[in-house]
């Protein structure tokens, strides 16, 4: 049966409405963005699908490919999703920019999980923050393997005096889902400290992004 034809205090649009989106399973709040379900599946089956072949909610909102992997997600479903998801990251940027100060890898880990984890390819970026440790700006900078070949030193150094930045934490994803650092990013980490260190730029942090949590190269001791 369609949800248009369940009672209108039993739909989720109307539930939300009425009392809220916390009321809604996670299912039926992907149901309210998709809309209407297709091929004889409602929006709700269709939520708990993607949930499902996602391996969970985390893992949807971080890596819109699974969207492509159940039947009924055309485009106009997946574009309203994917804007959604997007809208998520770039409010938890607003949320990690207001913050007074960042005193450990667990203030830019969600954030930078949320932005390099869902992504196919491995790109390499920059947290740009001030004498303070607040955030001035995140930036994409390199993408292709991490080492000293595809991460050009003068460019980081060039992006953090256009920024003005004081110190910068350091962020690429591993597409494999293993986020355990390697020797090439023991390497770069090294090598952009130094350097960084000449113009007063502080390295506070090198977070490697895989499928898990972030793993943080200075609580290694490894910076």
């Amino acid at each position: 049966m369609s949800i248009r034809n369940w009672p209108t205090l039993e739909r989720p649009r109307e539930r939300l409405l009425q009392r809220g989106p916390s009321a809604l399973s996670d299912a039926e709040l992907i149901a309210t963005l998709i809309g209407h379900g297709s091929r004889g599946k409602d929006a709700i089956s269709l939520g708990r699908e993607l949930i499902i072949a996602s391996g969970g909610l985390h893992r949807l909102l971080s890596d819109g490919t699974s969207l492509s992997k159940v039947s009924g997600i055309g485009p106009a479903k997946r574009a309203r999703l994917l804007a959604a998801f997007e809208l998520a990251r770039r409010a938890m940027g607003e949320q990690l920019m207001a913050l007074p100060t960042l005193s450990n890898p667990r203030d830019s880990g969600e954030y930078l999980s949320a932005r390099l984890r869902h992504l196919p390819h491995e790109v390499f970026a920059c947290l740009y923050l001030d004498n303070h440790h607040r955030v001035i700006a995140f930036e994409e900078l390199f993408r292709g393997t991490v080492d000293s070949a595809s991460v050009h030193p003068r460019e980081v150094v060039r992006a953090c005096l256009e920024h003005n930045a004081c110190a910068v934490i350091l962020a690429h994803n591993h597409p494999s889902g293993v986020a355990e650092p390697s020797a090439a990013d023991r390497a770069i980490t090294q090598q952009l400290r130094d350097v960084l260190d000449v113009v007063g730029v502080r390295v506070l942090d090198h977070l490697v992004i895989g499928s898990g949590e972030p793993v943080s190269m200075a609580e290694r001791g490894l910076i």
